[in-house]
């Protein structure tokens, strides 16, 4: 059974920067999406950074040229880098794994970005 697991949130300052992880345990095959969701207090989960495979990315506005998403094969790991943070990036992220027929979520990490 695919199982994903983050790491890499935690408390940081406004303008700071983080890196987000998040691994396969098991075998995942034909991978259509990676990508990483965010859910704030009071509100809806939303996509903040995917990865269409093979190489198209895909931002919500606000975090656009500040969030980088990537991904390691060899690892079946991926990445969300956020640099510039802000206080409205505050919130639990998810990832996600979309197979053709299978759709894995990690279990989220919080992000608290406050001085």
């Amino acid at each position: 059974q695919v199982q994903l697991v983050q790491s890499g949130g935690g408390l940081v300052q406004p303008g700071g920067s983080l890196r987000l992880s998040c691994t396969a345990s098991g075998s995942i095959v034909d991978i259509v999406t990676m990508g990483w969701y965010r859910q704030a207090p009071g509100q809806e989960r939303a996509s903040v950074a995917l990865l269409i495979l093979p190489e198209t990315t895909q931002y919500e506005a606000s975090v656009q040229g500040r969030f980088t998403v990537s991904r390691d094969n060899a690892k079946n790991t991926v990445y969300l880098q956020m640099n510039e943070l802000k206080h409205e990036d505050t919130a639990v992220y998810y990832c996600r794994i979309r197979e053709i027929d299978m759709d894995y979520w990690g279990n989220g990490t919080l992000v608290t970005v406050s001085s």
